[in-house]
């Protein structure tokens, strides 16, 4: 399933790996990153609206969709690091060594990493419905922590949470299709089969990207912070109010990151782009004018 006006490449970037990329529009450049458990599609409405007065590249990210699901050989094969650097060999290798770049779940855990290890790429940076890994990590414990239950199964050691999603991976990644949205229709009955076949074809990879924010991501938010290193670029950051009902400012957090940080949180359900495709493009544009 493609989006529609959209032209699709397969385009090498680091390790061999090829990425599933569509491009449409002229004009500055933005990347946008999808999240799970869901491919470039979740972006159809925003990029669409984009592509008028933009050049707009969606990629499914490694281990994602149509694009290459390298086996994890170690733990930097699905590293943010890793995913970050494909992003932007892709947008060198269309003809972009700068640009803008905005992630939703997944995808802006990899967009952070990017605005992080590549701030001359990056020249605008939003981040859809996520902490940071290691705040994240920091701020989950108790009863509250429940809401995050696949987070900590995926970070088990490989092979006991590939053979549990695998033997009902509809059921599994059905379950948050159902849970995050607050309207189910935003995710039409073909959208939702063609998310469902993309991550039942990727169970090994997907884990592979969640045991990474267990691990290695951590290690390197966290000498990132030792440093006192931040995102140099302008940021965006939406979420759901679920900061207050875990205890804890997800604007203090982000804030601590990204010191010119505009931060905003929207009534709408995890699937923003989707949900709210008008308010999520025009938080986008409002932010290429910083």
């Amino acid at each position: 399933m493609n989006i529609e006006g959209f032209d699709y490449q397969r385009v090498p970037v680091a390790g061999g790996v090829t990425l599933n990329a569509a491009v449409a529009g002229s004009g500055r450049p933005i990347v946008l990153l999808h999240g799970f458990p869901q491919t470039h599609l979740m972006w159809r409405h925003v990029a669409a609206d984009l592509a008028a007065d933009h050049t707009v590249i969606c990629p499914d990210l490694r281990g994602y969709g149509a694009s290459d699901k390298p086996p994890a050989t170690d733990e930097m094969t699905y590293a943010k690091r890793t995913m970050a650097a494909d992003v932007v060999a892709l947008a060198r290798a269309l003809g972009h060594e700068r640009f803008a770049l905005a992630g939703h779940d997944r995808g802006a855990l990899v967009a952070f990493r990017a605005g992080l290890d590549h701030p001359g790429a990056i020249s605008h940076l939003a981040c859809l419905d996520v902490l940071p890994t290691l705040d994240m990590w920091e701020v989950m414990h108790g009863r509250t922590a429940a809401v995050g239950f696949h987070l900590y199964l995926m970070a088990q050691p490989p092979g006991l949470p590939e053979h549990m999603i695998a033997a009902a991976p509809d059921a599994f990644f059905g379950h948050f299709l159902d849970l995050w949205a607050s309207d189910p229709q935003v995710i039409p009955d073909d959208v939702r089969a063609a998310y469902l076949e993309a991550s039942r074809t990727a169970v090994t990879s997907i884990v592979a990207d969640y045991r990474a924010s267990a691990g290695i991501d951590v290690a390197h938010d966290q000498a990132d912070r030792d440093r006192g290193d931040r995102l140099t670029m302008p940021v965006a950051v939406l979420q759901q109010d679920w900061g207050a009902a875990l205890g804890f400012d997800a604007a203090e957090l982000w804030r601590a990151w990204a010191p010119d940080l505009r931060h905003a949180t929207v009534t709408c359900g995890h699937f923003m782009a989707e949900e709210a495709p008008a308010d999520i493009a025009k938080t986008l544009r409002d932010l290429l004018t910083r």
